[in-house]
């Protein structure tokens, strides 16, 4: 409908400003239906006692998330095959998510889908972009470094030829942006712990991840980043504290994927771990955790992920979370500027 303005900073703030009101528009039909049918978190035992309150509050917000994403998409933008593609692979993990989600519900537990079953889904999403985006959008598989330093990932290929068309398959760019999508989707859903910190977190990464998309070039995939960012802010009234839904790993999962599919196809994967180093450093201390307690049997941090350590130390939730806000703008402005000295 707008796709083809002429003024792109304009589309931008727009699609944003959509996205937020259908999001905000559709989330209390949404949550009144998930209170009719008895859907609602499943809290981890061993969590912090506080938590407890929040047993049976609506989850899958996620799914208004991608509702109001998609539409927003297809009113403001343009369906070029790079904007599709990012779309279709955070659909994809959505529904992946969903599923977990689902699981966890009809189960009553808070794990949903066993890791082996969710990692199978992620990979089979991770190797159809990474080969789609190489193949018919034209990603070059370099990795770019400041003062022109690169690395060649597509060293190792091996070429096909399908019904007269040439296939491509770098095989360590493959795996390169495996770890990069499905690291990304996982740290962003280890991020989701408390009210409100997954939905402004991903929306700061997403308006800076679009920031980088208009000065890539690309109006649509910054439509995409916009509408990603509007629709965290949408459901944020919902889902700051006290929440009255949680996005799920159907939200989680979903964005995660959207951001390390806007890096790979703006060629600034080294950038966008700086842009994301909050969802990062959440992964890390999961990582730590386990590693220091099967090895020594002792924990670093009180409780993991890393914000949970924070709450056990005495902090209020809403405090923890308005800090990792600050933290995570903090990276964002220095991913951002890592952006500028790329060659």
């Amino acid at each position: 409908m707008f796709g083809n303005s002429a003024y792109p900073t304009y589309q931008a703030f727009l699609s944003l400003g959509v996205a937020a009101v259908i999001a905000a528009i559709l989330m209390p039909f949404w949550i009144r239906l998930l209170k009719v049918e008895g859907i609602g978190q499943q809290v981890r035992a061993d969590g912090p006692q506080r938590h407890l309150v929040k047993q049976g509050t609506p989850t899958m917000g996620g799914v208004v998330i991608l509702i109001s994403v998609t539409i927003t998409c297809l009113l403001m933008g343009k369906l070029t095959t790079e904007m599709l593609l990012v779309l279709l692979a955070t659909l994809a993990t959505g529904v992946l998510g969903l599923i977990d989600d689902a699981t966890s519900v009809t189960h009553g537990r808070s794990l949903g889908l066993t890791p082996h079953a969710k990692m199978i889904g992620l990979t089979l999403i991770c190797v159809t972009f990474c080969l789609l985006a190489v193949n018919w959008c034209g990603v070059v598989p370099v990795v770019l470094f400041p003062g022109g330093f690169a690395i060649d990932l597509g060293v190792l290929s091996t070429t096909l030829n399908l019904g007269g068309e040439t296939f491509v398959i770098p095989w360590l760019y493959v795996i390169f942006t495996w770890l990069l999508i499905a690291g990304m989707s996982n740290a962003v859903n280890l991020t989701d712990g408390l009210d409100g910190l997954a939905g402004g977190t991903s929306m700061i990464a997403m308006l800076i991840m679009g920031a980088i998309a208009f000065l890539h070039g690309d109006a649509n995939l910054v439509v995409f980043a916009t509408a990603c960012a509007g629709a965290c802010l949408g459901f944020l009234w919902f889902n700051c504290y006290p929440a009255s839904i949680f996005m799920g790993d159907t939200g989680s999962l979903a964005l995660g994927t959207a951001f390390a599919c806007l890096a790979i196809m703006t060629n600034t994967e080294v950038a966008s771990l700086i842009v994301g180093g909050l969802f990062i450093c959440e992964a890390l201390s999961v990582m730590i955790q386990v590693v220091s307690f099967k090895a020594t049997g002792k924990r670093v941090f009180l409780m993991a992920p890393i914000h949970h350590h924070f709450e056990k130390m005495g902090w209020a939730e809403t405090k923890v979370v308005i800090r990792f806000w600050i933290i995570a703008a903090a990276f964002g402005a220095l991913g951002l500027a890592f952006f500028f000295q790329l060659g």
